[in-house]
This record gives structure tokens, C-alpha cells and sequence, in this order.
């Protein structure tokens, strides 16, 4: 019994801290191919008690051209455009009430990537229902990074492949949010357990 304890005290801690890291806006997948067209994701989560997130807007780094944008129910989007026609910026925008500090929202686009693109740095504002903002623009260590996705060397054809969104991506790469649901249920199955084994113990 004393290892089935320590085991739901290790999956608790874990789970709470994949929490913690998911608590920022970031925009997955975190790695990427040049030349390669791919679905991002963007997720925002709402963290200031009392306040809902009613808005966020995300600029489109130089080395990726964003064409499509899935729609969201609730929520409307504004795209900005250079004068080339080059997306620099998309804002979506709740059409309610927003979500609230245990709620996240995230949202799917496409985009190509260019061959020469070293790093993808998405800065991000989020806005709150009474009108704070929230710059997630800063340096990896911040309070409020900016989301970066690395980018890599296109494949042996000159092309890279991406064309999946966070929800594709393999096991061991999982965001931290995947990882804290999939902690969470580990730590419901090792609680039913524990209680199996000491209900038979009773008996």
C-alpha cells in the first residue's frame, strides 16, 4: 500500500505541475519543417479570476504565410494584411461572454512555411473583459513568453511535411495539456485500484 501511495503522490505532483506549464497562450505544433505546409494551433487559456478572456490577437511571424483559418462557434476573427497581401495578424474575437479562468479556447490555421525560416517567434495579446491585456511577447524565461516553434531542414525531396495539427503529433512529443489529461486519468485508474486493494484487505 505504501508504493500505491507514493505512486498517486508522484501522478498528482506531475499533473499539477503540466497545469502550471499549460497556463501560457502557445501555438503548437513546437517543431516544423521549411518548405512545408502545416495546421497550427493556438491555445488560450483564461487565468485571471473574476475576468473573462474576451479577445486575443496573434502576429504571424515573417517566416510562415497563413491562408486558411478554421472557424470557431462563438467567436469571429479580424485578419490584418500587408501591403504585399502577406497575413500579419489575426484577432479573434468572442461573440458572448468569453471564457472564464477554467476554460481555454484554441483555434486551427494553416500556413506555409518558407524555405529559408530558421525560428517561428507568435507573439500574442490576450485580452480581458475589463480591458486588461496581456502581452505573451517576451524572451522563453518571462512571466509572459512568446510561443516559439523551431523549424528544421525540409526533407530528402525538398519538401517538407507537416500537415497535422497539436492533436497529431506522436505520444512523446505531447503539449503539456495532453500530458496533464492523460496524467489525470492515470491518477483516477491508480485511485480505483487503490481502493479495490483495500476493500479486500477489509474483507
Amino acid at each position: 500500500m505504501k508504493k500505491i501511495g507514493a505512486l498517486l503522490f508522484a501522478a498528482t505532483l506531475a499533473f499539477g505541475y503540466a497545469g502550471m506549464a499549460s497556463a501560457h497562450v502557445r501555438v503548437a505544433p513546437d517543431e516544423v519543417a521549411q518548405n512545408a505546409y502545416q495546421v497550427f494551433t493556438i491555445r488560450v487559456p483564461s487565468e485571471n479570476e473574476g475576468v473573462k478572456t474576451t479577445e486575443v490577437k496573434l502576429d504571424v511571424p515573417d517566416g510562415v504565410e497563413v491562408s486558411r483559418f478554421e472557424p470557431y462557434p462563438g467567436w469571429s476573427s479580424v485578419i490584418e494584411k500587408n501591403a504585399d497581401g502577406k497575413v500579419t495578424a489575426v484577432t479573434w474575437k468572442s461573440d458572448g461572454q468569453g471564457i472564464g479562468e477554467t476554460e481555454f479556447v484554441q483555434f486551427n490555421f494553416q500556413g506555409h512555411v518558407a524555405e529559408d525560416a530558421k525560428e517561428l517567434v507568435w507573439k500574442a495579446h490576450q485580452t480581458y473583459s475589463d480591458g486588461a491585456v496581456v502581452d505573451w511577447t517576451g524572451a522563453p524565461d518571462a512571466d509572459t513568453p512568446a510561443s516559439v516553434t523551431a523549424v528544421t531542414a525540409a526533407g530528402g525531396d525538398g519538401h517538407g511535411h507537416g500537415a497535422g495539427s497539436a492533436a497529431d503529433k506522436p505520444d512523446g512529443d505531447r503539449d503539456p495539456l495532453t500530458l496533464g489529461l492523460a496524467i489525470a486519468g492515470l491518477v483516477a485508474g491508480l485511485a480505483a485500484l487503490a481502493a479495490a486493494l483495500l476493500r479486500r484487505r477489509t474483507r
